[in-house]
């Protein structure tokens, strides 16, 4: 409801009296100036490198607490200085409307000083991808705070005529409700006083908010605080029309009683309130604070009770304390979704024995000893900070380690933040049923009919080892069928058989070849195995050991393709480097090591090493992955080759440069990864140039300087264009490989070309381009240009600027690079019988002997099905352990986004998108984008004169105002005396 004339023109004349005065302008300079020197000094925005305008509300609480106090100081104990307080009471005006007048006023005043706040936030928006939900959060929460800070002003004045004293009282409760939720205060106490008082505090209430999460609970929480005040400020006014004479009248008792009962209900309201949970929305980019839609999906497989426990201390570390609340209230959501199949449980492990032996015996949890210190004493605190998710006899217990991610500003100052927890709890919580499923029925998770086909020739045209595997064929299907509820059939069918219209078919639907033991052996024959679902299908490999019990194993891996319920493999083929102990301080002198990489997949995937040299992937890996590899030889080509025609994904990082990097030296040299033919074969090729971008990531170099005839060594951050910054428009935003990430640094790439007459109707994903603004060079000297005496030399651009596509996905079917050629495999066998034959013919008989036992079996398929994929990524260094750790250390945080980007486009490619549209919502912290020093005091600047201009513009518009209001009231005193 809008407010009536007259409580608009109360307002207007507390405006006008604020504004009359030059005090007023000076108080909001001060007001702006002190918030800026917060955000961009005390809290270092440019060197938190973070866009967002958390420092900007961090310190908002107690800034309005002293802009209230002195906005309200005035209203009615200046109205009583003066007098004037039995005049208004005598106008035919009520208390409520004065009342509501003076408020709004003041909301005004206050919705006036936060938007010449406003450039702060447009300015981060400029400088790096800011989510504005949690800043349309931030401003909703101060606009409520504030009108509870007014309220509580409004009635501290209306009972003091001294001003000074007014602020004072003002200022103080205002601290006191601050204070009750506090971390300062609430480490006093144990959890559960803590988690009252912090709902009686204002400023968690405040924190909530500017999360980005509107919660019905804590807005009606600030509006019960103004409702309370606002009547108290009505009541102390009515109390003014009352005479001491009358004494206690009727009426009297029966204002004491509304104000009263409605004091009461505005008050019980909150606890009725406090167990709506579902009336809440979230505001943030990707909903990152509510249960997503996959998680959802686990839970619903769910076939018996999931247990999930919260052990925390009730002391604990400062930093990990605000966190318990953010995770409690997540874990009962998860216990909400879960339809009665989930149970929540929080526990303090110190204050129950029994739980404590459970917990340290069962699930391996112990308490972390935490250095706590104040100005008083430093004590070591042993504490529980750990979630476990149980589910049947599996379990997985989550620490504080891999909870919460700690970006330091400076040695003093660091940020501890939860990570993503619904990305942990629920990775957590599949790898439990998953593990669960697997000791279980197999096909009770699948959930579409698989159809395997088997393609084999009639027995007397198998070799020996082969026809007896043959008939063992049909006794391990019809095992498999009679275990599969339905679900699974088969077909074995001869493609010679006939007028070979099969074996025809075979071979331009599949790309399958007639298979052979030796390259001089003219017989040909088939024995291939596959099995779909009506949208992909899957090749069974032959069992090393040609029995029954293997070829049931890879028939059982082939099926876990196709569900839902098993971990996935990935092949993950890298160069073999050892470790230098006394570079180690340094990182690796060799630069292509993948540890962390390797324990990034670990989270979701079982990583399995593979060198190919045997010229086979793997039986069991669902994806092949290779991280910079290195010449590799035909039997190694051939594992990739015949990989991709069976329908799997090949994931590669690798271009025509490396780089060597050491404490004292940084070299480029051309680099052979074997790949180049086969990959120009499939319509991809690199140029030998490197990408050099102006938007560009940091690179720390030692600098010697002198001063005053000293040398001094320090590492400088420069700005470097081979590590190209890729966020926004270079990043697709259409398919969730990139789409959750906020920026990826390609470090030393190379530009990718496709050939679209090659890839005829593969589908083509353009993941990464560099700026507009790009060049290339193909100059090995990549050191940054630094003078003797410190000085840097920027880089020229060389050449025509662009945008060069650095990482694409292909989809679709690839014609193999070895068709019409003989397999490898079977030139490597020939090769070796052929060099043992010159030896003597006797070795020859006895290895021959040896070959039957174990012979070799391969054919060329020379063609792949629709579901097989490329995914290039043109940096050899991007992944490796040196680099993440290299722009680890420029940021002050770990560096995830490269690795993040590999394990999206993992679960991308085995079609796992629950975990991949969890983690696109991940809590990666947005940067800035990289700028200059000079650059930065721009902005800084710029935002200093545009609040002074506001100011300016607020003062021109006053004045105007005032002006016309001066003529109008000039006219009605002429038009009164005519």
């Amino acid at each position: 409801m809008l407010p009536d004339r007259t409580v608009l023109r109360i307002a207007k004349k507390e405006i006008a009296q604020f504004f009359g005065s030059p005090v007023a302008f000076v108080f909001l300079a001060s007001f702006l100036a002190v918030n800026l020197f917060v955000f961009f000094w005390v809290e270092a925005f440019f060197a938190r490198n973070i866009a967002d305008v958390r420092p900007l509300f961090e310190w908002m609480p107690l800034l309005l607490i002293f802009l209230v106090a002195a906005l309200t100081m005035r209203m009615w104990s200046e109205e009583k200085r003066m007098g004037t307080i039995e005049f208004l009471m005598t106008l035919p005006v009520t208390p409520l409307q004065l009342v509501m007048g003076k408020f709004l006023a003041c909301f005004s005043l206050l919705v006036v000083a936060l938007v010449l706040t406003l450039p702060i936030p447009i300015t981060v928006s400029l400088l790096g991808h800011l989510d504005w939900g949690p800043v349309f959060g931030a401003y909703v929460a101060t606009l409520c705070l504030g009108a509870a800070y007014l309220s509580i002003g409004l009635y501290v004045s209306a009972k003091n005529e001294s001003q000074i004293v007014s602020l004072m009282v003002t200022a103080l409760v205002c601290i006191l409700l601050y204070l009750l939720g506090s971390n300062t205060l609430v480490d006093l106490f144990g959890y559960s006083t803590g988690e009252i008082l912090k709902q009686l505090g204002t400023g968690s209430r405040f924190e909530s908010i500017t999360r980005g999460i509107i919660d019905i609970r804590d807005l009606y929480y600030y509006l019960s605080i103004v409702g309370v005040f606002l009547s108290l400020n009505v009541l102390a006014l009515e109390k003014q029309r009352w005479t001491h004479k009358e004494g206690v009248r009727p009426h009297h008792q029966a204002w004491y009683a509304l104000s009263g009962l409605l004091i009461v209900n505005l008050v019980a309201a909150n606890l009725w309130l406090s167990e709506v949970k579902t009336l809440r929305a979230d505001l943030t980019d990707g909903n990152i604070y509510s249960i997503n839609d996959a998680t959802r999906t686990y839970l619903a497989q769910l076939q018996e009770p999931l247990l999930i426990r919260g052990y925390f201390s009730a002391k604990t570390h400062p930093l990990l304390a605000p966190l318990v609340p953010q995770l409690r209230d997540l874990l009962k959501e998860y216990e909400v979704a879960g339809n009665g199949k989930v149970r929540v449980e929080f526990v303090d492990p110190q204050t129950n024995p029994e739980l404590e032996d459970e917990a340290n015996n069962k699930y391996s949890i112990r308490p972390t000893p935490f250095q706590v210190s104040d100005k008083y004493q430093a004590s070591l605190v042993n504490s529980y900070f750990n979630v476990l998710i149980s589910y049947g006899d599996q379990f997985e217990v989550l620490g504080f380690r891999d909870l919460i991610e700690v970006k330091d500003h400076n040695e003093a100052d660091l940020d501890v933040l939860l990570r993503n927890p619904e990305y942990d709890i629920t990775k957590a919580i599949k790898k439990v049923l998953h593990a669960f499923q697997s000791q279980g029925e197999l096909f009770a998770t699948i959930n579409t009919p698989i159809q395997f086909n088997g393609f084999i020739s009639a027995q007397d045209k198998l070799p020996g080892q082969l026809q007896d595997l043959s008939s063992k064929l049909n006794q391990a299907l019809e095992h498999i069928k009679q275990t599969s509820n339905g679900k699974f059939s088969y077909s074995v069918q001869d493609p010679d058989a006939g007028d070979g219209s099969l074996a025809k078919k075979v071979q331009k639907e599949y790309g399958m070849q007639p298979m052979a033991t030796s390259l001089l052996s003219n017989d040909r024959f088939y024995f291939y195995m596959l099995m779909n679902d009506g949208r992909q299908y899957v090749q069974v490999a032959l069992p090393d050991s040609l029995d029954q019990e293997g070829l049931e194993r890879n028939i059982e891996t082939g099926l876990k393709r196709f569900s839902t319920g098993f971990t996935k493999t990935v092949a993950l083929v890298a160069p073999e480097q050892p470790a230098n102990p006394y570079m180690q301080q340094y990182g690796p002198q060799n630069s292509h090591r993948f540890n962390t990489l390797r324990k990034k997949l670990m989270e979701t995937m079982t990583v399995k090493d593979a060198d190919l040299k045997n010229g086979q992937v793997p039986e069991d890996a669902d994806i092949l992955v290779l991280a910079a590899p290195e010449s590799l030889n035909d039997k190694q080509l051939f594992a990739v080759d015949q990989f991709l025609m069976k329908g799997g994904t090949v994931l590669l990082s690798t271009s025509p440069f490396s780089t060597n990097f050491s404490q004292n030296s940084l070299t480029a040299q051309n680099y052979d990864s074997g790949l180049t033919e086969w990959l120009k074969h499939n319509g991809i090729t690199m140029d030998k140039s490197m990408t050099m971008d102006p938007q560009n990531a940091r690179f720390p170099i030692p600098v010697n300087r002198n001063v005053g005839g000293m040398s001094f060594r320090e590492i400088r951050l420069l700005d470097y264009p081979y590590f190209a910054d890729i966020r926004d428009q270079g990043m697709n935003q259409t398919t969730a490989i990139t789409s959750g990430l906020p920026q990826v640094t390609m470090s030393w790439a190379s530009p990718i070309e496709l050939d679209k007459e090659k890839l005829g109707n593969v589908e083509v994903t353009e993941l990464l381009h560099t700026t507009g603004d790009t060049w290339l060079s193909d100059s090995l000297d990549v050191t940054p240009r630094i003078s003797s005496d410190g000085r840097v030399s920027p880089w020229q651009a060389e050449g025509e600027r662009d945008s060069y596509l650095v990482g694409v996905a292909l989809e679709g079917r690839f014609e193999s690079w070895f068709k019409d050629k003989e397999s490898p495999l079977l030139k490597e066998q020939d090769k070796t019988q052929d060099a043992k034959g010159a030896n003597n013919t006797e070795g020859m008989k006895n290895d021959a002997k040896k070959a039957d036992d174990k012979p070799k079996f391969a054919g060329v398929i020379d063609k792949s099905p629709e579901s097989a994929r490329i995914i290039l990524f043109s940096s050899n260094e991007f992944l490796t352990d040196q680099t993440v750790n290299l722009i680890s250390s420029t940021d002050r945080a770990p560096y995830l986004n490269s690795l993040q980007l590999v394990q999206n486009a993992v679960d991308w490619s085995v079609e796992d998108r629950g975990l991949l549209s969890i983690r696109s919502r991940s809590h990666f912290a947005n940067t800035l984008f990289p700028m200059s020093s000079e650059r930065q005091q721009f902005w800084e600047y710029l935002n200093y004169g545009l609040m002074l201009i506001g100011l300016a513009a607020l003062y021109g518009l006053f004045r105007l105002w005032f002006k016309r209001q001066q003529k109008h009231y000039a006219d009605m005193l002429e038009l009164g005396r005519a």
